[in-house]
C-alpha cells in the first residue's frame, strides 16, 4: 500500500512543462496551467514552460534540450497523445527515450477508466527516461493532467512515498554512462 513517510524530508524536483498544440498559447493553456499549479502546490520547482506545435521534430528537440539541461529533472508534456494524424507526441517521446516506463501508460489507463470509462482506450500516455531525466506524455485535457498528477505523479515524484518512488533512484538513472 502506498504511503508517505513523514520521517523523511521532502525533496523538490525541477519540472519543465511542455504543451503540444497547434492552437494554444500561454493565455489559454488550461492543461499546462493545471500542471503548473499542482506541481508548485506540491512544493516542486517549475524549471521551464513552453508550447510547441504538433510537429515530431520540434517536440523531440525541446525534450532533448531539457534532457541536456542540469536545471531539469522531469519533463511533463500535455497534448498530442491521441489517435489522429497530428498526434505525434508519443512518437517524439520515444525518439528521445533511453528506457520506456511501460507501466506508466498502464497505470494511467487504470486511473482514466475510473473517470471516463472505456474512452480511456484512446489515450496513449507514456513515460520514459533519457539522460537521467524523467519524461511523461499526458493527454491534452485538464482533467487528464489532474488525474495523472493527483493519482500517479504526485506520489512518484515525492521522495517520502513508500514503498518506492522515482526521486530516490534519480542519482542512478544515468549510472550506465559513468566510468567504472
Amino acid at each position: 500500500m502506498s504511503r508517505i513517510d513523514d520521517t523523511k524530508d521532502f525533496i523538490p524536483v525541477r519540472i519543465a512543462v511542455l504543451t503540444v498544440s497547434d492552437t494554444r498559447d500561454m493565455a489559454d493553456d488550461r492543461s499546462g496551467d493545471t500542471l503548473v499549479k499542482r506541481l508548485e502546490a506540491a512544493g516542486h520547482i517549475l524549471a521551464d514552460r513552453m508550447i510547441v506545435r504538433d510537429e515530431r521534430d520540434q517536440i523531440a528537440d525541446q525534450l532533448r534540450e531539457w534532457v541536456a539541461s542540469p536545471e531539469v529533472d522531469v519533463v511533463i508534456s500535455t497534448g498530442g497523445t491521441g489517435l489522429t494524424g497530428r498526434d505525434v507526441t508519443v512518437e517524439a517521446h520515444r525518439d528521445v527515450y533511453e528506457k520506456e516506463i511501460d507501466a506508466f501508460g498502464t497505470v494511467f489507463t487504470m486511473v482514466s477508466m475510473q473517470k471516463i470509462g472505456t474512452s480511456a482506450i484512446q489515450s496513449r500516455a507514456t513515460g520514459g527516461v533519457a539522460g537521467g531525466t524523467y519524461l511523461f506524455a499526458l493527454p491534452g485535457s485538464p482533467g487528464a493532467c489532474k488525474d495523472a498528477w493527483d493519482e500517479i505523479l504526485s506520489f512518484q515524484l515525492d521522495y517520502r512515498h513508500r514503498p518506492c518512488n522515482f526521486v530516490e533512484i534519480m542519482p542512478r538513472l544515468d549510472e550506465h554512462q559513468r566510468r567504472k
